[in-house]
Protein backbone atom coordinates (compact mmCIF):
# COMPACT_ATOMS: atom_id res chain seq x y z
CA UNK A 1 0.00 0.00 0.00
CA UNK A 2 1.32 3.50 -1.05
CA UNK A 3 -1.78 5.21 1.48
CA UNK A 4 1.24 7.58 3.07
CA UNK A 5 4.08 8.61 1.25
CA UNK A 6 7.26 10.47 3.44
CA UNK A 7 8.92 12.86 1.59
CA UNK A 8 12.74 12.89 3.64
CA UNK A 9 15.50 15.10 2.31
CA UNK A 10 18.44 12.75 1.79
CA UNK A 11 21.32 15.19 2.72
CA UNK A 12 19.34 15.24 6.29
CA UNK A 13 20.50 12.09 8.29
CA UNK A 14 18.27 13.42 11.51
CA UNK A 15 15.20 13.15 9.65
CA UNK A 16 16.05 9.88 7.54
CA UNK A 17 16.48 8.36 11.06
CA UNK A 18 13.56 9.67 12.51
CA UNK A 19 11.58 8.48 9.21
CA UNK A 20 12.39 5.10 10.19
CA UNK A 21 10.27 4.34 13.36
CA UNK A 22 7.46 6.25 11.13
CA UNK A 23 4.37 4.65 9.78
CA UNK A 24 4.27 5.68 6.68
CA UNK A 25 3.51 2.72 3.61
CA UNK A 26 5.92 4.81 1.99
CA UNK A 27 8.99 6.64 2.68
CA UNK A 28 11.30 8.43 -0.66
CA UNK A 29 14.32 10.24 0.31
CA UNK A 30 14.86 13.03 -2.12
CA UNK A 31 17.75 14.30 -4.42
CA UNK A 32 15.67 16.71 -6.15
CA UNK A 33 14.06 19.78 -4.75
CA UNK A 34 14.65 19.20 -1.49
CA UNK A 35 18.28 18.86 -1.34
CA UNK A 36 20.49 22.20 -2.42
CA UNK A 37 22.47 21.92 -5.53
CA UNK A 38 26.08 22.15 -3.60
CA UNK A 39 24.68 19.19 -1.47
CA UNK A 40 22.97 16.60 -3.80
CA UNK A 41 26.22 14.39 -4.27
CA UNK A 42 27.31 14.06 -0.39
CA UNK A 43 23.50 13.30 -0.06
CA UNK A 44 23.75 10.11 -2.47
CA UNK A 45 26.57 8.83 -0.05
CA UNK A 46 23.91 9.72 2.82
CA UNK A 47 21.08 7.77 1.11
CA UNK A 48 23.29 4.93 0.35
CA UNK A 49 24.43 4.34 3.89
CA UNK A 50 20.92 4.94 5.13
CA UNK A 51 19.80 1.75 2.98
CA UNK A 52 21.75 -0.20 4.32
CA UNK A 53 21.58 0.64 7.71
CA UNK A 54 19.27 -0.83 10.13
CA UNK A 55 15.81 0.47 12.05
CA UNK A 56 13.75 0.05 8.95
CA UNK A 57 10.30 -1.35 9.26
CA UNK A 58 7.68 -2.62 6.53
CA UNK A 59 8.12 0.48 4.54
CA UNK A 60 8.16 0.40 0.94
CA UNK A 61 11.74 2.31 0.38
CA UNK A 62 12.09 4.77 -2.66
CA UNK A 63 15.04 7.45 -4.17
CA UNK A 64 13.58 10.37 -6.06
CA UNK A 65 16.83 11.35 -8.38
CA UNK A 66 17.34 14.35 -10.39
CA UNK A 67 15.05 14.52 -13.28
CA UNK A 68 16.85 13.98 -16.80
CA UNK A 69 17.67 17.72 -17.97
CA UNK A 70 20.06 17.77 -15.19
CA UNK A 71 23.84 16.41 -14.76
CA UNK A 72 22.52 14.51 -11.55
CA UNK A 73 20.52 12.39 -12.61
CA UNK A 74 23.30 8.84 -13.92
CA UNK A 75 25.06 9.66 -10.94
CA UNK A 76 21.92 9.81 -8.99
CA UNK A 77 21.08 6.56 -10.21
CA UNK A 78 24.30 4.77 -10.45
CA UNK A 79 25.30 5.37 -6.62
CA UNK A 80 22.23 4.81 -5.56
CA UNK A 81 21.61 1.94 -7.09
CA UNK A 82 24.58 0.30 -6.67
CA UNK A 83 25.78 0.94 -3.36
CA UNK A 84 22.36 0.19 -2.06
CA UNK A 85 20.55 -1.55 -5.14
CA UNK A 86 19.12 -4.74 -2.42
CA UNK A 87 17.26 -2.57 -0.08
CA UNK A 88 15.68 -0.43 -2.26
CA UNK A 89 12.07 -0.74 -4.06
CA UNK A 90 11.76 1.93 -6.69
CA UNK A 91 13.18 5.23 -8.48
CA UNK A 92 11.10 8.13 -8.06
CA UNK A 93 11.29 9.73 -11.32
CA UNK A 94 9.88 13.68 -11.55
CA UNK A 95 9.30 15.80 -14.32
CA UNK A 96 8.34 12.83 -17.09
CA UNK A 97 7.87 14.35 -20.31
CA UNK A 98 7.60 10.85 -22.37
CA UNK A 99 8.07 7.50 -22.65
CA UNK A 100 12.15 8.10 -23.54
CA UNK A 101 12.72 9.06 -19.85
CA UNK A 102 10.99 6.10 -18.50
CA UNK A 103 12.86 4.55 -20.58
CA UNK A 104 16.27 5.36 -20.25
CA UNK A 105 16.16 4.79 -16.99
CA UNK A 106 14.43 1.27 -17.43
CA UNK A 107 18.26 0.76 -19.49
CA UNK A 108 20.55 2.30 -16.73
CA UNK A 109 18.91 0.25 -14.33
CA UNK A 110 19.14 -3.16 -16.08
CA UNK A 111 22.86 -2.22 -16.95
CA UNK A 112 23.28 -1.59 -12.99
CA UNK A 113 21.35 -4.44 -11.90
CA UNK A 114 23.55 -7.05 -14.01
CA UNK A 115 27.06 -5.50 -13.48
CA UNK A 116 25.65 -6.06 -9.19
CA UNK A 117 24.45 -9.39 -9.71
CA UNK A 118 20.95 -7.72 -8.88
CA UNK A 119 17.35 -9.60 -9.74
CA UNK A 120 17.07 -7.48 -13.14
CA UNK A 121 13.58 -5.33 -13.35
CA UNK A 122 13.22 -6.05 -9.41
CA UNK A 123 13.75 -2.49 -8.98
CA UNK A 124 10.64 -0.17 -10.15
CA UNK A 125 10.02 3.18 -11.31
CA UNK A 126 7.53 5.45 -10.15
CA UNK A 127 6.88 8.11 -12.92
CA UNK A 128 6.05 11.81 -11.82
CA UNK A 129 3.52 13.96 -14.22
CA UNK A 130 4.17 17.49 -13.55
CA UNK A 131 3.38 19.70 -16.73
CA UNK A 132 1.02 19.73 -19.40
CA UNK A 133 3.12 17.91 -21.87
CA UNK A 134 3.72 14.60 -19.26
CA UNK A 135 -0.32 14.87 -18.64
CA UNK A 136 -0.97 14.48 -22.59
CA UNK A 137 1.95 11.57 -22.70
CA UNK A 138 0.55 9.73 -19.82
CA UNK A 139 -0.48 6.65 -21.82
CA UNK A 140 2.84 6.17 -23.16
CA UNK A 141 4.32 7.10 -20.11
CA UNK A 142 2.07 4.75 -18.36
CA UNK A 143 3.62 1.95 -20.81
CA UNK A 144 7.38 2.59 -21.42
CA UNK A 145 8.33 -0.07 -19.18
CA UNK A 146 7.08 -3.00 -17.26
CA UNK A 147 9.08 -1.45 -14.07
CA UNK A 148 5.78 0.89 -13.54
CA UNK A 149 4.41 0.85 -10.81
CA UNK A 150 2.45 4.20 -9.93
CA UNK A 151 1.70 7.65 -11.62
CA UNK A 152 2.49 10.62 -9.25
CA UNK A 153 0.77 13.61 -9.35
CA UNK A 154 3.46 16.34 -8.80
CA UNK A 155 0.90 19.57 -8.68
CA UNK A 156 3.36 22.37 -7.98
CA UNK A 157 4.96 21.65 -11.43
CA UNK A 158 2.12 21.25 -13.06
CA UNK A 159 0.37 24.51 -11.92
CA UNK A 160 3.04 26.10 -13.19
CA UNK A 161 2.81 24.21 -16.35
CA UNK A 162 -0.16 25.43 -17.31
CA UNK A 163 -0.12 29.25 -15.99
CA UNK A 164 -2.51 28.24 -12.93
CA UNK A 165 -3.19 31.62 -11.34
CA UNK A 166 -2.54 30.86 -7.23
CA UNK A 167 0.51 30.17 -4.39
CA UNK A 168 -1.15 28.10 -2.86
CA UNK A 169 -0.17 24.29 -3.89
CA UNK A 170 -3.44 22.20 -3.83
CA UNK A 171 -5.82 25.42 -3.44
CA UNK A 172 -8.32 26.34 -5.89
CA UNK A 173 -6.92 29.25 -8.15
CA UNK A 174 -8.86 33.05 -7.15
CA UNK A 175 -11.46 33.64 -9.83
CA UNK A 176 -12.29 29.56 -10.20
CA UNK A 177 -15.43 29.42 -8.19
CA UNK A 178 -17.18 26.49 -9.53
CA UNK A 179 -16.32 22.79 -8.94
CA UNK A 180 -12.84 21.75 -9.13
CA UNK A 181 -9.79 23.19 -10.96
CA UNK A 182 -7.75 20.00 -10.51
CA UNK A 183 -10.53 17.37 -11.71
CA UNK A 184 -9.62 17.20 -15.04
CA UNK A 185 -5.92 16.41 -13.79
CA UNK A 186 -6.62 14.11 -11.31
CA UNK A 187 -9.01 11.91 -13.28
CA UNK A 188 -6.77 11.95 -16.10
CA UNK A 189 -4.05 10.48 -13.79
CA UNK A 190 -6.32 8.19 -12.21
CA UNK A 191 -7.67 6.53 -15.46
CA UNK A 192 -4.50 5.98 -16.84
CA UNK A 193 -3.24 3.96 -13.86
CA UNK A 194 -6.18 2.14 -13.78
CA UNK A 195 -5.70 1.41 -17.29
CA UNK A 196 -2.45 0.46 -17.21
CA UNK A 197 -2.81 -1.89 -13.68
CA UNK A 198 -1.37 0.29 -11.75
CA UNK A 199 -1.14 2.97 -8.29
CA UNK A 200 -2.15 6.59 -8.48
CA UNK A 201 -0.59 9.10 -5.94
CA UNK A 202 -1.73 12.22 -5.06
CA UNK A 203 1.26 15.08 -4.47
CA UNK A 204 2.03 16.85 -1.23
CA UNK A 205 -0.38 19.68 0.60
CA UNK A 206 2.74 22.56 1.38
CA UNK A 207 0.96 23.81 4.19
CA UNK A 208 1.68 21.26 6.94
CA UNK A 209 0.47 22.76 10.10
CA UNK A 210 -3.06 22.82 8.55
CA UNK A 211 -4.43 19.43 9.17
CA UNK A 212 -7.73 20.21 8.43
CA UNK A 213 -7.05 21.50 5.53
CA UNK A 214 -4.97 18.91 4.02
CA UNK A 215 -7.93 16.19 5.41
CA UNK A 216 -10.22 18.03 2.66
CA UNK A 217 -7.75 17.89 0.25
CA UNK A 218 -6.83 13.90 0.54
CA UNK A 219 -10.22 13.31 1.28
CA UNK A 220 -10.84 14.04 -2.34
CA UNK A 221 -8.32 12.38 -4.04
CA UNK A 222 -9.52 9.20 -1.82
CA UNK A 223 -12.91 9.89 -2.50
CA UNK A 224 -11.99 9.87 -6.47
CA UNK A 225 -9.98 6.13 -5.67
CA UNK A 226 -6.65 7.19 -5.30
CA UNK A 227 -4.29 5.44 -3.57
CA UNK A 228 -2.08 7.88 -1.46
CA UNK A 229 -0.73 10.73 -1.47
CA UNK A 230 2.58 12.55 -0.38
CA UNK A 231 2.85 13.28 3.41
CA UNK A 232 5.49 16.41 4.53
CA UNK A 233 5.56 16.07 8.18
CA UNK A 234 5.07 13.08 10.43
CA UNK A 235 1.25 15.02 11.78
CA UNK A 236 -0.21 13.83 7.97
CA UNK A 237 1.06 10.48 8.03
CA UNK A 238 -2.04 8.65 10.47
CA UNK A 239 -4.27 11.26 8.40
CA UNK A 240 -3.67 10.07 5.32
CA UNK A 241 -3.38 6.13 6.72
CA UNK A 242 -6.87 7.05 7.74
CA UNK A 243 -8.16 8.27 4.69
CA UNK A 244 -6.85 6.39 2.05
CA UNK A 245 -8.23 3.04 4.09
CA UNK A 246 -11.91 2.27 3.89
CA UNK A 247 -14.01 3.59 6.78
CA UNK A 248 -14.98 0.79 9.20
CA UNK A 249 -18.74 0.57 7.97
CA UNK A 250 -17.18 0.30 4.66
CA UNK A 251 -15.51 -2.65 5.04
CA UNK A 252 -17.73 -4.51 6.88
CA UNK A 253 -19.96 -3.94 4.03
CA UNK A 254 -18.01 -4.60 1.39
CA UNK A 255 -17.08 -8.37 3.14
CA UNK A 256 -20.84 -9.09 3.75
CA UNK A 257 -21.52 -8.15 0.22
CA UNK A 258 -18.61 -10.52 -1.37
CA UNK A 259 -20.41 -12.83 1.39
CA UNK A 260 -23.69 -12.69 0.49
CA UNK A 261 -23.08 -12.86 -3.26
CA UNK A 262 -20.89 -15.89 -2.54
CA UNK A 263 -23.44 -17.65 -1.02
CA UNK A 264 -26.81 -16.74 -2.91
CA UNK A 265 -25.07 -17.49 -6.26
CA UNK A 266 -23.62 -21.07 -5.61
CA UNK A 267 -26.05 -24.10 -5.68
CA UNK A 268 -26.97 -23.72 -1.76
CA UNK A 269 -28.03 -20.29 -1.92
CA UNK A 270 -30.20 -21.27 -5.12
CA UNK A 271 -27.77 -20.08 -7.58
CA UNK A 272 -29.34 -16.35 -8.33
CA UNK A 273 -27.66 -13.27 -9.64
CA UNK A 274 -29.44 -10.84 -7.86
CA UNK A 275 -30.83 -10.51 -4.22
CA UNK A 276 -31.49 -8.66 -1.60
CA UNK A 277 -28.68 -7.82 1.34
CA UNK A 278 -31.09 -5.76 3.72
CA UNK A 279 -32.66 -3.55 1.32
CA UNK A 280 -30.53 -3.26 -1.09
CA UNK A 281 -30.40 -5.61 -4.27
CA UNK A 282 -26.89 -6.75 -5.63
CA UNK A 283 -25.43 -8.38 -7.97
CA UNK A 284 -22.30 -8.99 -9.89
CA UNK A 285 -21.58 -5.17 -9.98
CA UNK A 286 -22.08 -4.93 -6.48
CA UNK A 287 -19.33 -7.78 -5.84
CA UNK A 288 -16.84 -5.84 -7.72
CA UNK A 289 -17.20 -2.54 -6.01
CA UNK A 290 -17.04 -4.69 -3.16
CA UNK A 291 -13.86 -6.55 -3.59
CA UNK A 292 -11.86 -3.08 -4.05
CA UNK A 293 -12.96 -2.30 -0.85
CA UNK A 294 -12.12 -5.42 0.51
CA UNK A 295 -9.04 -5.39 -0.90
CA UNK A 296 -7.81 -1.84 0.25
CA UNK A 297 -9.35 -2.85 3.96
CA UNK A 298 -7.64 -6.02 4.04
CA UNK A 299 -3.86 -4.55 3.06
CA UNK A 300 -4.82 -1.83 5.71
CA UNK A 301 -5.01 -4.85 8.02
CA UNK A 302 -8.55 -4.01 9.30
CA UNK A 303 -10.54 -6.52 10.88
CA UNK A 304 -14.27 -7.13 10.56
CA UNK A 305 -16.71 -6.52 12.83
CA UNK A 306 -19.81 -8.00 11.23
CA UNK A 307 -20.47 -11.73 10.09
CA UNK A 308 -22.45 -12.88 7.10
CA UNK A 309 -25.15 -15.57 8.22
CA UNK A 310 -26.51 -17.29 5.75
CA UNK A 311 -30.69 -17.62 5.49
CA UNK A 312 -31.72 -21.02 6.59
CA UNK A 313 -33.87 -22.83 3.86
Amino acid sequence: MRRSVLAVPGSSDKMIDKAKGLPADAIFLDLEDAVAPIAKVEARARIVDALNSDGWGNQLKVVRVNDWTTQWTYGDVIDVVSGAGRTLDAILLPKVECAAHVQALDLLLTQIEKEHGLDVGAIGIEPQIESARSLRNIDEIATASPRVQTLVFGPADLMASVNMRTLVVGEQPVGYDTGDAYHHILMTILLAARTHGLQAIDGPYLQIRDLDAFRRAAGRTAGLGFDGKWVLHPTQIEAANEIFAPRQADYDKAEMILDAYEFHTSAAGGGRGAVMLDDEMIDEASRKMALVVSAKGRAAGMTRTTAFVAPSS
